[in-house]
């Protein structure tokens, strides 16, 4: 790593401060305005649940009344005009079995709950993955949704235009409790809610159609609505899906998984974006949308339209306000479809709810896979994880290995990848080392160059020649260098978006997706936290180490004593800034740069075997011996310089 490189690696780090400055700054003007949001959704909530209350005690008072009555809808009727009830108790039958408990579905993947009040997916347990837990610690399964953090409603209109909401009607199956969905094709859930007072030949009803496989994260949902003209507003045929979800913490890492989880969308032209990932966002769409997912660091929850887009929509993204509350955050998706009529027609989609693994995702062809963050936004980043690291890491997974050994492989392939670039950097520090003799003659041919502007450009000059003649560029490590960014950045983008990492374990590591702590500190230390990474701390002694091999091993640079010390201050500055700036990420990251700094270690050692120093001064030498032909570049460079000098003796700066 030569002085061109540390400045390139500076850059970039002062590019990824700066931001996080930026947004941490932004964020906190938006905190007041959180903090009222908040205020007024937890004083709507109690306003609901007094409602609630009070409409339950009405529909108790007239489920009395209708046991003594004759004519059940004549006597509901009169008693929602002269009590007010609530217009769903009276519009929709109360099925007797409503207090039976909720519907239960059992694949080989997940086990989903349907509340019997309001029809939708309440809970979801998966079965293949676990909640983070302590070592040695029982590990509960994953369980995205339940109670009331999910739920989804359909505003209905009665012919009075009165409204009902769905999740307040009970909806009835044929099943008693559970669906076992184990083997076959599949199997569907079919949930109604039938009109108060239909006669049994017209099977008037609204049906939530369920289809679900063995094996499959992915499941159908059709909306049916069948013989309803008589009961619904006629002329509304629009409706809207409101679906409210609070996402639950799965993970060591609080802040990234919360940082990690936003709202995903693709649009009517296939284009997939996302809301704010760090502050509270909301978008309204007039034109289409495909899906919409609600997703988090390894899973995600997504909502797609089959037979036709949701023609318009609105998505919200909420951040909680306090750190320390169960949920990562609140988000909702008003998303609206239409139908053709009320008495034969449907809306069909289909959800999936399952790890967010790309080559799961893509399995589906629908763009899914978009919401694993692999840089998308930047073509060589997306370019080299899809093409390069996930294929790569993904056929070495086919062959059982253990994670920690994949990445040890994944690392070697990179580096051999990479291995011509690294040969054309180490050859061009090499030169300028050979080179060693000559620049410091010319630093001592101009002592003054630092306080004289003129002395300053002749030295450069100079320089410049030098180089020339000798067929060097200081630059020719530079460009090496950078090219092998996009493959550095495009890892830090892949271990933490990496499902295949999640709690798996390596060495001291119980879960290389999180940190790998090996101390606990009852303290929190200010940009560091409180625990100690132990793969941070061997990558960050690893690069001051190579550091300081480096240093040793670079010529003196053309500018003043200064220039020089702040340079070898700043190259061990910044494994620091790392130091703190990784101790919180994932450990399958982090060990991936130790490996990386071991590997260059090993490889400059082969290089300086096969490169001999002495043969390679004598070829610069030789070289300069030889008649120099000036490029056109090369002339105006020179002409601009002479016209400089020029200027300065005229003004009188010597």
């Amino acid at each position: 790593m030569d002085k061109n490189t540390i400045i390139g690696l500076l850059l970039i780090f002062a590019l990824f401060m700066g931001f996080s400055f930026y947004t941490s700054q932004k964020n906190a003007k938006h905190r007041e305005q959180v903090e009222k949001e908040m205020l007024a959704q937890e004083e709507k909530a109690r306003e609901d649940s007094i409602a609630n209350a009070v409409a339950a005690s009405m529909a108790s008072q007239l489920e009395t009344t209708n046991n003594a009555a004759t004519n059940a809808d004549s006597t509901a009727n009169r008693a929602a005009e002269q009590q007010k009830l609530p217009l769903y108790a009276v519009a929709f039958q109360m099925p007797a079995d409503a207090a039976n408990g909720d519907f239960e579905v059992v694949t080989n993947k997940a086990i989903y709950t349907f509340a019997r009040k309001g029809g939708y997916l309440k809970r979801i347990e998966m079965k293949e993955a676990y909640k983070f837990a302590p070592k040695d610690s029982v590990k509960p399964r994953v369980v995205l949704f339940d109670g009331d953090a999910n739920s989804v409603n359909i505003d209905l209109m009665l012919k009075n235009q009165a409204i009902v909401h769905s999740k307040d009607l009970t909806f009835s199956s044929d099943i008693t409790d559970s669906l076992v969905v184990s083997e076959g094709s599949g199997a569907t859930l079919s949930l109604k809610v039938y009109p108060a007072g239909a006669p049994d030949s017209a099977k008037s009803y609204i049906e939530y159609l369920y289809t679900f496989y063995p094996n499959d994260y992915h499941f159908g949902f059709k909306i049916n609505f069948v013989n309803m003209s008589e009961y619904l507003y006629a002329n509304n045929l629009d409706y809207t899906i409101a679906w409210n979800a609070q996402l639950t913490c799965q993970e060591r890492n609080y802040q990234i998984e919360r940082d990690m989880s936003t709202i995903y969308y693709m649009d009517n032209v296939q284009d997939v974006s996302n809301l704010d990932e760090r502050k509270n966002d909301k978008k309204d769409f007039s034109s289409p949308l495909k899906w919409v997912g609600f997703k988090q660091q390894f899973f995600t929850s997504t909502l797609i339209a089959k037979s036709a887009e949701f023609s318009t929509a609105s998505l919200e993204v909420n951040v909680p306000v306090k750190s320390e509350t169960s949920y990562l955050k609140t988000m909702s998706a008003d998303l609206d479809f239409r139908v053709d009529n009320l008495d034969n027609s449907s809306f069909d989609m289909t959800m999936y709810v399952g790890p967010s693994q790309y080559k799961l995702l893509k399995e589906y062809d629908l763009k899914l896979e978009r919401q694993v963050p692999l840089g998308w936004g930047f073509f060589l980043l997306q370019w080299c994880n899809r093409y390069i690291i996930i294929p790569v890491f993904n056929w070495l997974e086919s062959y059982g290995i253990s994670y920690g050994i994949i990445i040890l492989i994944l690392s070697l392939f990179i580096k051999l990848l990479v291995t011509p670039v690294n040969y054309k950097t180490y050859i061009s520090s090499a030169k300028m080392r050979a080179l060693k003799p000559e620049i410091e003659a010319l630093n001592k041919k101009f002592p003054k160059a630092d306080q004289n502007q003129d002395e300053m450009m002749k030295k450069q000059q100079a320089t410049m020649a030098l180089y020339k003649s000798a067929k060097a560029s200081p630059m020719a490590g530079c460009l090496p260098a950078l090219i092998q960014m996009p493959i550095l950045i495009a890892m830090y983008r892949f271990f933490p978006s990496a499902y295949e990492l999640r709690q798996q374990s390596f060495l001291w590591a119980d879960d290389l997706s999180s940190y790998d702590s090996i101390l606990d500190l009852s303290f929190n230390i200010p940009f560091y936290g409180n625990h100690v990474s132990l793969f941070t701390l061997l990558m960050t002694i690893s690069t001051i180490a190579y550091t300081y091999m480096n240093n040793k091993l670079m010529t003196p640079a053309t500018g003043n004593n200064d220039q020089q010390k702040m340079m070898k201050w700043m190259m061990y500055i910044m494994p620091i800034m790392f130091l703190f700036m990784f101790n919180s990420f994932s450990s399958g990251l982090t060990y991936y740069y130790l490996l990386i700094n071991l590997i260059t270690f090993a490889q400059n050692g082969i290089f300086m075997l096969t490169v001999n120093q002495d043969k390679l001064r004598a070829r610069l030498l030789a070289n300069m011996k030889k008649p120099v032909q000036k490029s056109k570049w090369q002339q105006r460079m020179e002409e601009m310089v002479k016209q400089q000098q020029e200027l300065a003796k005229k003004q009188g700066r010597r």
